[in-house]
């Protein structure tokens, strides 16, 4: 267990968010659980997760998860890991709320480093039809920030991208082809 990239997830502690400060201990390695040096509480290193209050290894609903993100089919993952249908759903829906939490606290409140932010635009085949997808991620965490989806592939396709603003920020936009 590694401490120093743990911080106090109690929303009253004076350390929430620090990280790397030496203000969290281990408490428990078996169960894994650590303790904060300021306000005394413990919790789970699962704790703020999508893996919080799940018995089953982390190493597995990554797998099952990963998996799902790649278009595998629920019933094969049943099969393959003789789980339950229900609990595949419910790992996949578990991923979407963390991500859109995620999305929500880091990424719309401009806490990112812009510098570097790649925007790209893939062709996407559905049934019947054919749309475009822009998409725009920070280059140093591969972190994707926004996305548009629209029929044609022109020039309004990266007008439409709602990429968050920074001041530090120099978004050049190009795309391959597109007059």
């Amino acid at each position: 267990m590694d401490t120093s990239n743990v911080f106090c997830p109690n929303a009253m502690c004076s350390a929430r968010g620090q990280i790397g400060e030496g203000k969290i201990a281990i408490h428990d390695r078996k169960r894994q659980r650590y303790r904060c040096k300021v306000c005394k509480k413990t919790f789970s290193a699962r704790r703020a997760t999508m893996f919080e209050g799940l018995r089953k290894p982390v190493e597995l609903i990554v797998i099952v998860v990963t998996l799902l993100t790649y278009g595998c089919p629920v019933q094969a993952i049943v099969h393959a890991f003789g789980l339950d249908e229900r609990t595949v759903a419910s790992w996949r829906d578990r991923a979407g709320e963390h991500c859109q939490q995620i999305h929500q606290e880091i990424v719309e409140q401009g806490e990112l480093d812009l510098t570097h932010v790649q925007a790209d635009e893939i062709r996407v085949k559905g049934h019947k039809m054919i749309a475009w997808m822009g998409l725009a991620m920070m280059v140093s965490t591969r972190l994707w920030l926004a996305g548009v989806v629209q029929p044609s592939r022109d020039r309004s396709l990266a007008d439409q991208m709602p990429v968050p603003s920074s001041p530090m920020c120099n978004l050049l936009a190009t795309s391959a082809g597109v007059d």
